[in-house]
């Protein structure tokens, strides 16, 4: 798995997750229950990641969807 997104805005993370969706790439969001321990301040980020296989395919879209700035550095 290969994290392509970290935020701690819970639209921006849900938009995403729907670009690759609708391009039929599986992503799982990582630390998504963290939010119970911190007290939902929102001051730790969540993980977007995706299969190796997929990573480049939903990095260009992520790119073209919400901009390069937003994206995790690749690896």
């Amino acid at each position: 798995m290969r994290v392509v997104l970290k935020t701690n805005d819970p639209v921006l993370l849900n938009f995403a997750e729907v670009l690759l969706k609708d391009a039929g790439i599986a992503a799982t969001v990582l630390d998504g229950a963290m939010s119970v321990l911190e007290g939902s301040v929102g001051v730790l980020p969540r993980r977007l990641v995706v299969g190796e296989a997929d990573e480049a395919e939903a990095r260009s879209l992520l790119g073209a969807g919400l901009g390069t700035a937003v994206l995790e550095p690749g690896v």
